[in-house]
């Protein structure tokens, strides 16, 4: 399924993607916080990611044909979690035309 993931990305570019504020490299954690917004004292997002079309900003290439994650060892816990065929998946699959795998 990895490889799948690789030529997908549509959760990339489906969600709005939160986390918390101690996953953040300036907290102790991995996530680079360029990559983040503030949401609140305990919260943050991955900056393209709270948009009506959401993209995340760490996502290169096409969706569908291929993609890759700019911080795929620094991601957040979120994106850590989500698995190939999952309910989550098969949503933004279908949200970018994509068969459900």
């Amino acid at each position: 399924m990895a490889d799948t993931c690789q030529t997908c990305g549509a959760c990339c570019a489906a969600f709005r993607v939160d986390f918390s504020v101690f996953e953040l490299d300036e907290h102790g954690g991995s996530v680079p916080s360029s990559l983040a917004v503030e949401v609140n004292d305990n919260l943050s997002r991955l900056r393209g990611t709270d948009y009506a079309q959401p993209r995340c900003a760490a996502l290169c290439g096409r969706i569908g044909e291929s993609v890759s994650c700019g911080i795929y060892e620094w991601r957040p816990s979120p994106c850590r979690e989500l698995e190939a065929g999952s309910d989550g998946c098969a949503r933004a699959r279908r949200r970018h035309g994509l068969a459900v795998l």
